[in-house]
């Protein structure tokens, strides 16, 4: 699945995500970071996530828009320079 961080609090370790297709809300697994490059998240930061048992987020990974084919993104991209 796809999402963003909504809220993160790296003292304790708790947060929250918004699933891209129906913006549900789950909170962060406590072992939602754990052998993923994340050592913080930040508000907005594009991930993927599974669902643990329980529902919370787990194995968050890096989301890129484009890995991610978030909708228009050649859009957006820079256009290539001129010669």
């Amino acid at each position: 699945m796809q999402g963003v961080i909504k809220s993160y609090d790296p003292s304790i370790g708790i947060g929250t995500l918004l699933r891209d297709t129906d913006l549900s809300e789950f909170e962060l697994a406590p072992d939602a970071l754990e052998g993923s490059l994340f050592r913080m998240l930040r508000q907005g930061q594009r991930v993927r996530f599974e669902l643990d048992g329980s529902g919370m987020a787990t194995k968050l990974s890096l989301g890129s828009e484009i890995d991610m084919g978030t909708p228009d993104f050649a859009g957006h991209a820079d256009p290539s320079p001129e010669r």
